[in-house]
């Protein structure tokens, strides 16, 4: 697997992905999601690299979709959005990845549900629509 990558010189390379850039990526999804979501380009390092092509995978905007689809009630155009096939920025797929993964957030916590229209809206306006 390739990924566009950042070099020294600041120009975009087309550069392979390790195996264990892969797993580190896995291993920091919340991290890297958190960075991608508040606007990190993934061309700034392998690890950002790798995570936006596991985050944009059909599979994984399947699966997010439908987790939102059960736990978020009043999304499905943006639910609808993720599980298509068109491409999706990592950076808005990032940020509802965080926001099903937020156990202290707006899906789960009472205090915050008021929080959750906006949340929802900003990640719309990320997929551009």
């Amino acid at each position: 697997m390739h990924a566009l990558v950042d070099d020294d010189r600041g120009r975009l390379t087309l550069r392979p992905l390790r195996p264990w850039h892969q797993m580190l990526a896995r291993c920091r999804a919340a991290r890297l999601d958190r960075e991608l979501a508040d606007g990190a380009r993934p061309e700034v390092s392998a690890l950002l690299a790798a995570r936006a092509l596991q985050l944009t995978s059909g599979g994984y905007r399947r699966a997010l979709a439908a987790n939102l689809n059960r736990l978020a009630p009043g999304s499905a155009a943006l639910a609808g959005s993720l599980a298509g096939s068109d491409p999706v920025p990592a950076r808005a797929v990032a940020m509802v990845a965080a926001l099903l993964a937020d156990g202290a957030g707006p899906l789960y916590r009472d205090a915050r549900r008021d929080d959750l229209p906006a949340m929802i809206e900003r990640a719309r306006a990320a997929l551009g629509g």
